[in-house]
C-alpha cells in the first residue's frame, strides 16, 4: 500500500495562489493514478481534480476548471495541486487520493480510491 501526506495549505487572501503537494511513501507511485478532493464545513467531501499515472490525462471540477491545475513528479513521488485566482468558496480540507492503475485512467469518484491522506486545510480570506 501507499501512504499519503499532503501539504501547503494556509491562509491566502481571495485571488491569492497556493500549492499543495503530497508526498506518497510505500510503494511505487507511478503506479497510482491519483486525485484531489475536498470538504468544506457542513458540506460532504468533493472532487478537485485528478491524473493519471502518468500525467497524461486529467480532469478537474467545472468550479475549478481554468484555476486550478493538477501534476506529479513520479521520481519524487509527489503529486501537486496548484491553486490560483483562490476564493473563499475554495475554503476547505484538501485531500489528495490515490489507487492503483497502470491503464492510464483517472478518477473523480471519491469511491475509486483506496489510499488517503490526512489533509490540510486551506483558507481562502475574502
Amino acid at each position: 500500500q501507499v501512504q499519503l501526506v499532503e501539504s501547503g495549505g494556509g491562509l491566502v487572501q481571495a485571488g491569492g495562489s497556493l500549492r499543495l503537494s503530497c508526498a506518497a511513501s510505500g510503494r511505487t507511485f507511478r503506479r497510482y493514478a491519483m486525485g484531489w478532493f475536498r470538504q468544506a464545513p457542513g458540506k460532504e467531501r468533493e472532487a478537485v481534480a485528478a491524473i493519471s499515472w502518468n500525467g497524461r490525462l486529467a480532469d478537474y471540477a467545472d468550479s475549478v476548471k481554468g484555476r486550478f491545475t493538477i501534476s506529479r513528479d513520479n521520481a519524487k513521488n509527489t503529486g501537486y495541486l496548484q491553486m490560483n485566482s483562490l476564493k473563499p468558496e475554495d475554503t476547505a480540507v484538501y485531500y489528495c487520493a490515490a489507487e492503483v492503475n497502470s491503464s492510464g485512467d483517472y478518477f473523480l469518484r471519491e469511491y475509486d480510491y483506496s489510499y488517503w491522506g490526512q489533509g490540510t486545510q486551506v483558507t481562502v480570506s475574502s
